[in-house]
């Protein structure tokens, strides 16, 4: 394929091709051949990824190699024989640092390529020939995962697949899904009472203060769930439709008019009414105790943001931008609702920022207790190890230098780490150091390193940046 316009060039003129249909063909060609080297070049990173994994699995064989260059105050350190588990562990983090990924998220797609390789050969050169896409594939792989009889999981993979060259991904899904479940030697009751047992709620943060919630529950009972949100909300809109002007309609050429909007913002809203009001039936507890339990969330809220801005600007004499609050550490709020929670809390944490680093210096709180876990919490707010975001309340506090053998208890030699990475780092040839005010160096079993910050909390920056701290 021969392009003959560099991309620095910009965008063709209107004028430039006499025929736009010749144009659009040309372009159309060019799109198809693009798709099928993409697909070609997934079908390596997948094929890639899967010798990682099976080099995980030598290293820990053979107890593992040395940290090569590793620098004065790292101990070399074998993988941990207990768990080959460690091993694909530290692999992960290896490529997830070089990556700038997140290590789970690398470990698990070495684990999907290590399937895909082993357990859908006709898929996967289906993807190295371009005649499938990555999302294909993962339809397929994802529908076929419960097959484990190769026989079916053959027969399932020569219907999906020759589906999947003429079909898009959304229709190839449904066709997979019912393969599957012709090829499933166990009856669906019984697999759906095991996949019961997976039911959960998740929440994750959305741009602009805004979150997702999801549950994950029977079909049944989800659906049920909208429907009953669908009648409330549609009876309410049918209750209130006499006192505003009738909604316009856009239906012939398929779009939502007003009266839908409306529905899917009344859904949300009477979702979150139920939850936060409403009190468990079929759950509670002989003394009621369950209806008393409210939701609790931790809030950093920068002092001026509650704080009039035209007085914060008066004081300041500079101009002084509202800094938003963040919720658990990690999702900004608006001033308006951080307000709110913060006029309705029984006891603050207060944390000591630099005013021009922003990093925390102390914390403290209105009825003191276990200050030294709560400066850490308030100082790394998740997991220390590059790329993760496990949030603070989850994690363990470790000594960088190990208290059994002198390290101190202290800021300098605490970090928080997520059970894994602590893990990570006693069990495998991982290394870390502190450097001062928080900052963490790793070293991989490759001798690469990798340098951590702590999040830097919310804070007002002023005009006047050479203004000296008002304290």
């Amino acid at each position: 394929m021969e392009i003959t316009t560099g991309l620095s060039e910009g965008a063709p003129h209107a004028g430039a091709a006499p025929d736009p249909l010749v144009v659009l063909d040309g372009l159309v060609s060019t799109l198809g051949s693009l798709e099928q080297a993409i697909a070609s070049l997934q079908a390596l990173r997948e094929y890639t990824l899967a010798i990682a994994s099976r080099l995980a699995e030598v290293m820990n064989d053979d107890g593992g190699a040395a940290v090569s260059g590793a620098p004065v105050g790292f101990t070399r350190a074998g993988w941990d024989s207990r768990s080959a588990e460690l091993a694909q562990r530290a692999v992960a983090a290896e490529i997830a640092t070089a990556t700038r990924t997140n290590d789970r998220t690398v470990q698990r797609q070495m684990s999907q390529a290590v399937e895909l390789l082993d357990r859908f050969p006709s898929t996967f050169n289906a993807l190295a020939h371009g005649q499938i896409s990555l999302v294909h594939a993962r339809v397929i792989q994802d529908s076929g995962a419960a097959l484990d009889d190769p026989a079916a999981l053959a027969r399932y993979e020569s219907v999906v697949v020759a589906c999947a060259e003429q079909q898009a991904p959304g229709r190839v899904r449904r066709l997979a899904v019912r393969e599957a479940e012709k090829a499933q030697p166990e009856p669906l009751t019984s697999r759906h009472q095991r996949a019961a047992l997976e039911r959960c709620v998740r929440v994750a943060p959305l741009p602009d203060g805004m979150a997702e919630l999801a549950a994950v529950l029977p079909a049944a009972v989800a659906y049920g769930i909208h429907d009953r949100l669908t009648q409330m909300a549609r009876a309410h809109l049918e209750a209130t439709s006499s006192a505003r002007p009738a909604a316009s309609g856009r239906g012939l050429d398929g779009s939502r008019n007003t009266d839908q909007l409306r529905a899917d913002q009344l859904r949300a809203d009477l979702l979150s009414d139920l939850l936060l009001c409403g009190a468990p039936t079929a759950h509670g507890t002989p003394d009621g105790l369950l209806a008393a339990i409210t939701a609790r969330v931790d809030i950093t809220v920068p002092v001026l943001t509650l704080i009039d801005s035209e007085a914060a600007r008066t004081a300041d004499n500079a101009t002084t931008e509202q800094v938003p609050a963040e919720l658990n550490g990690r999702h900004p709020i608006d001033p308006a609702t951080a307000g709110i929670l913060v006029g309705q809390a029984t006891a603050w944490n207060r944390v000591l920022t630099d005013p021009f680093t922003g990093a925390v210096l102390a914390v403290d709180r209105y009825r003191p207790s276990e200050d030294l876990k709560r400066l850490l919490a308030a100082r790394d707010t998740r997991c220390r190890f590059p790329g993760c975001g496990i949030k603070a309340r989850h994690l363990d506090l470790d000594h960088t230098h190990d208290a059994a053998l002198g390290g101190a208890t202290e800021p300098g030699n605490l970090a928080g780490l997520c059970r894994r990475h602590h893990m990570l780092k006693h069990h495998s040839p991982w290394k870390v150091r502190q450097s001062g005010a928080g900052v963490l160096e790793w070293i991989s079993p490759a001798g690469r390193s990798y340098t951590d910050h702590p999040p830097t909390p919310a804070a007002h920056m002023t005009g006047a940046a050479n203004k000296p701290p008002p304290f």
